[in-house]
């Protein structure tokens, strides 16, 4: 029966918590060193920044709420004054001992970063060839499987765990990005790298262990964790009963569940996709949130306009509204605002408000009433009833369109045709473009810069619409290129370009 009084945790929610935790360390401490008992002087040698006064007090009290217990200590007795002065020797007691292992676990897991372990994956795929070879054997060695199978399970549990603790900790790291910018982009690269670098190890390596896996299980892992199971149960302590038995049937179906938590974390199902390949997922998902991060950082930097600059920006103007019919009608041309559509104002009703103005605070019974249609009060609409309106005739505006239509597509035809070349051509050779040709060349151009991977000299790329293909060569020691246009001058690094119209064939076919 658990005591009422007793208060494990007691110490965390008083004003001298962080001492009282140092004391409770001190003793776990000392307990890994296998001593039991501690003095105060013991505990303030360990804690020498801490008066022994301070130290014997936290001990009395850590001992009123049952974490430790206090014992005479008659050892160094050598007075009858000695023996009649309070003198304990302390140690941990069973709660208060569970108490602070939990802490420390607690305090372990919200500090925990996580890792993506690409040398677990070896690891494991190493245990998985020394446990197919004793799966060949007639009568393995249970000894060596069982230190195995425990190895396996350790590795396994450690490699999920930390990628978990690792993708939650990533995804916190995107949503609170706006903490430290600059950190962010410095960390953003080494990140990256590190994400490419285990989802190359794991597409490798995982496919390495998923066949492991089925291989040991044809050879029969059943009996493998049968083994375990056996060799485990062989300590069980002697009862009425077989206590090897009934220990044995305990312990073998937690050695199936880890064997089967094992397999779908890196074989998938028909319907159910494995642990890996989701990680796998994530963390490709993880790249490009990070990217667009990185953007989103560079466009504010930039100046560029977002949703929190546009609510600052507002803020500001309704500071700076001189009076509250301003802040009204800002009001409603920022968030679109209107009066009801069920509700007529007409001109006599405009006139009204204009020589007695309403104020924005009147509450809606006080305010004057609005004039609303009857007809709209008696059939519940505005549309009239009665005969359709007349069809009304688009000739005239579908042969507009059509002819604007055919327009735009003969210039842009012409501008692919400006722009298409028969051989590698430097940029500063292409001569002047009219609009609709520079228009169409800068799009090319941004595509093409848009698809260079760094270290490559030649880019290849096609439009969205399949229309042009442009491949772009760098030069070394290029000079400088001008293109001129009516509208101005565009200068930059100069380049090979070869554009290709990839339309001319069709056309060609067609025509012919």
């Amino acid at each position: 029966m658990v005591d009422p009084d007793f208060q494990p945790f007691a110490h965390l929610t008083v004003p001298n918590a962080a001492l009282y935790r140092r004391v409770m360390g001190t003793f776990l401490q000392a307990k890994r060193r296998f001593t039991v008992h501690l003095r105060p002087e013991d505990v303030h040698e360990t804690l020498a920044d801490v008066e022994l006064s301070a130290v014997a007090d936290a001990l009395t009290r850590l001992e009123d709420w049952g974490n430790l217990r206090a014992d005479p200590d008659t050892s160094r007795v050598t007075t009858v004054e000695d023996f009649h002065r309070a003198r304990f020797l302390y140690q941990l007691t069973e709660r208060g001992e569970a108490a602070e292992t939990a802490l420390t676990a607690y305090d372990e897991a919200l500090g925990r970063r996580g890792a993506l372990q690409a040398v677990a994956l070896s690891d494991i795929a190493t245990q998985l060839h020394a446990l197919l070879e004793l799966a060949g054997q007639a009568a393995p060695d249970p000894a060596k499987v069982h230190l195995l199978l425990r190895g396996l399970v350790g590795r396994f549990t450690d490699l999920a765990s930390n990628a978990q603790a690792f993708m939650g900790s990533l995804q916190r790291t995107i949503d609170l990005h706006d903490a430290d910018a600059d950190a962010f982009r410095a960390y953003k690269d080494r990140l990256i790298d590190y994400l490419e670098r285990f989802i190359r190890d794991l597409v490798g390596t995982g496919g390495e262990i998923s066949g492991l896996i089925d291989r040991v299980e044809r050879h029969g892992v059943s009996a493998l964790l049968d083994i375990a199971a056996w060799r485990e149960a062989e300590d069980a302590a002697p009862g009425a009963d077989d206590p090897q038995r009934q220990e044995f049937e305990r312990v073998r179906p937690l050695w199936q569940d880890r064997w089967h938590g094992f397999r779908t974390w890196f074989v998938s199902e028909q319907h159910h996709p494995s642990q890996a390949k989701l990680l796998r997922s994530q963390a490709r998902t993880a790249i490009p949130q990070l990217l667009q991060v990185v953007a989103a950082l560079n466009d504010r930097r930039s100046g560029r306009s977002d949703r929190s600059a546009d609510f600052r920006s507002l803020a500001k103007w309704f500071a700076q509204a001189p009076d509250e019919a301003s802040l009204h009608r800002l009001w409603r041309s920022a968030f679109g605002l209107s009066p009801a559509r069920h509700l007529t104002v007409d001109g006599e009703t405009l006139e009204a408000r204009a020589e007695t103005p309403v104020p924005p605070s009147t509450p809606w019974p006080d305010a004057p009433p609005l004039e609303i249609s009857p007809q709209l009060r008696k059939t519940g609409s505005y549309e009239r009833r009665g005969k359709a309106n007349k069809m009304v005739d688009r000739t005239e505006q579908r042969r507009y369109l059509a002819e604007l239509a055919a327009r735009e597509a003969a210039e842009t035809a012409a501008a692919r045709a400006a722009l298409a070349t028969t051989h590698p051509t430097r940029l500063a050779d292409l001569g002047e473009l009219d609009p609709a040709a520079f228009k169409l060349f800068l799009g090319l151009l941004g595509d093409a810069l848009a698809a260079r991977i760094p270290g490559k000299r030649v880019v290849e790329t096609t439009t969205s619409d399949g229309s042009m293909a442009i491949r772009l060569t760098a030069l070394d020691n290029a000079g400088q290129a001008e293109i001129h246009t009516p509208d101005g001058v565009l200068r930059g690094p100069d380049h090979l370009v070869e554009i290709i119209d990839l339309t001319a064939d069709e056309l060609a076919e067609r025509s012919a």
